[in-house]
């Protein structure tokens, strides 16, 4: 089967290589789907316009050309198989509900075709509420006093109000058309399918099941409904048929709990890997490239992203290095994670390199402007199997390639992006670990050979669990928002250590000697009248309740003794 075609009408002027179909006739395409198109002429799974774009305005040598529009085509191919954006579909009945006036509703009766929609009519005025999706509306509305509500399949309301786009199904004829909304609605009706946009680890989630809320990010910045925190379980509910799959959760989410679906940390590595030798120029869909004239000097390559707000430290880390390039980042608008990340990479490469690491064109000027500026970095590539790594493991080992054993100095992480350095007062910790517990991205951890405390500085989280977990006073804090760029940074730094206490009775090791003696400090003055008390403060599981018991026994002899 072609995996790969070629389509246009007015052919193309050098060739392509043979793993691609090149036609300028549709006639000649076979009924079979295939896999990259350059158009949507073609039915494929993914249509890659900066193929055309790459070729109209590229000035790599010929030779270069046909070996990089190749290479486009195995990018998205490798896209296409990596990805977990499983589709699914949802029903749609024809029960639609009209919001607008009067004058409204009868123009856009004179778009529908007679009895086509079961139609109901109301003014927003009355709307209290909307909950459910799209194929599963409940509107609330007040009538006399009385809250009715309204079961509906979609949502036509000119001049929509946040209350309607926070949930899929509503659609505003002001933002595009009557025709086009309503050519939407009867689309939906026949055939309704949405994608899965997230996925989501909650073993690494800072939010789930945990005491006190110490996260949430995700939620906070999702502009609908298809991420919902439950505070009382602290749980996290998410709805893929309210996702916009714009990917602004996962740049915020500081343990990579939550990826994105459609281009996932495996995913960007293994694309990324085809842009060694290449100045990356990511751009995303939303962008329209179409009709964008614009030089793109020799080497330069389109990096095709879905949404625009996904990216994160890790992975812009990621096409930075494996490129051995700047990166130029051609978006209208930044997500609040991916504009601290650009911040944070940008100032660890001025130390470093003395240059930024991503240019940012938010208009046409300013990308001719990143274009004529990109280069490569000499020293900056780098290459390491990220597969099945976490976020935090995959920046700490990329940025660890560039401190090597300097000291940079430290950068902020802004206002969504989070680093931060574990403090222990030794001498109050007596190695509960109860903080160790409650660090699940392992930046905490205990090791036995030597019974000490210990951190990794560069997986932390900043999250603040571990300090509220601490049950010591004064013993355990955290230095926020910082990264050390020095090589004691991503190694394992003792915070604190002791030595094992041995049963004065078996000689067995139970617990550590300060956690012993603070114990022994709190219950000996309550036990000042009974050593063998005082004894089994000393003691193991096993022996204590033996003294305990030997207590007992000689109790009851003295007591049939005297009487």
């Amino acid at each position: 089967m072609q995996e790969f075609i070629y389509y246009s009408p007015t052919g193309i002027d050098f060739p392509l290589s043979e793993n691609i179909l090149v036609t300028d006739k549709l006639t000649d395409i076979s009924k079979n789907d295939y896999v990259v198109s350059n158009t949507k002429s073609v039915h494929s799974e993914i249509i890659a316009d900066e193929i055309d774009f790459y070729i109209k305005n590229s000035k790599d040598t010929l030779a270069s050309k046909i070996k990089n529009v190749e290479k486009l085509y195995e990018i998205n191919s490798l896209r296409f198989d990596l990805a977990k954006d499983i589709t699914y579909k949802q029903e749609v009945s024809n029960r639609v509900l009209l919001v607008c006036n009067t004058e409204q509703k009868k123009d856009i009766l004179k778009h529908m075709v007679q009895k086509e929609f079961d139609l109901f009519h109301i003014n927003e005025d009355i709307i209290k509420d909307i909950n459910g999706h799209i194929g599963k509306l409940t509107v609330t509305v007040e009538d006399e006093d009385k809250d009715i509500e309204i079961r509906v399949d979609q949502i036509i309301w000119f001049d929509e109000k946040d209350i309607a786009t926070k949930q899929s199904g509503s659609f505003d004829p002001l933002k595009t058309s009557i025709d086009k909304v309503l050519a939407q609605v009867r689309n939906n009706i026949t055939n309704y399918e949405y994608k899965k946009f997230t996925t989501y680890d909650k073993t690494i989630c800072q939010y789930h099941e945990r005491r006190e809320e110490v996260c949430g990010k995700c939620a906070e910045v999702c502009p609908t409904v298809a991420i919902v925190k439950h505070d009382d379980q602290k749980h996290l509910d998410f709805s893929q048929i309210d996702c916009h799959g714009c990917g602004g959760c996962i740049s915020v989410c500081p343990s990579g709990a939550v990826d994105y679906a459609p281009s996932n940390r495996n995913s960007i590595f293994e694309m990324a890997t085809f842009y060694k030798g290449h100045n990356a120029l990511v751009i995303p869909e939303k962008m329209d490239i179409k009709n964008l004239e614009i030089d793109l000097k020799e080497n330069v390559l389109p990096f095709s992203i879905e949404g625009e707000k996904f990216l994160h430290e890790g992975t812009l880390l990621t096409i930075l290095q494996e490129s051995g390039s700047q990166v130029v980042f051609y978006s209208d608008f930044l997500s609040k994670g991916t504009k601290d990340a650009i911040f944070v990479l940008n100032q660890i490469y001025q130390k470093k390199y003395g240059k930024d690491a991503i240019l940012l064109a938010m208009t046409k000027d300013e990308l001719v402007d990143a274009l004529e500026k990109v280069e490569f970095i000499e020293g900056s590539r780098f290459t390491f199997n990220e597969e099945d790594s976490k976020k935090r493991e995959i920046f700490a080992i990329r940025l660890a390639h560039i401190v090597q054993d300097e000291d940079l100095g430290t950068v902020e992480c802004g206002e969504h992006v989070h680093y931060g350095h574990v403090k222990v007062n030794e001498s109050n910790c007596t190695l509960c670990l109860s903080c160790v517990g409650a660090c699940n991205v392992n930046a905490l951890f205990a090791d036995t050979s030597d019974n000490t405390l210990r951190l990794n500085a560069s997986l932390c989280t900043s999250c603040g669990y571990c300090e509220i977990s601490c049950p010591e006073k004064d013993c355990l804090t955290i230095e926020q928002d910082v990264i050390k760029l020095t090589p004691t940074w991503f190694s394992e730094e003792i915070l604190a250590q002791d030595e094992l206490f041995g049963c004065i009775e078996c000689g067995k090791e139970f617990a550590t000697k300060k956690a012993v003696e603070k114990i022994a400090a709190v219950m000996a003055p309550i036990f000042a009248s009974n050593p063998i008390k005082q004894r089994t403060l000393y003691c193991c599981e096993s022996c204590k309740p033996k003294l305990m018991m030997q207590e007992f026994t000689n109790d009851r002899k003295s007591y049939n003794i005297q009487g």
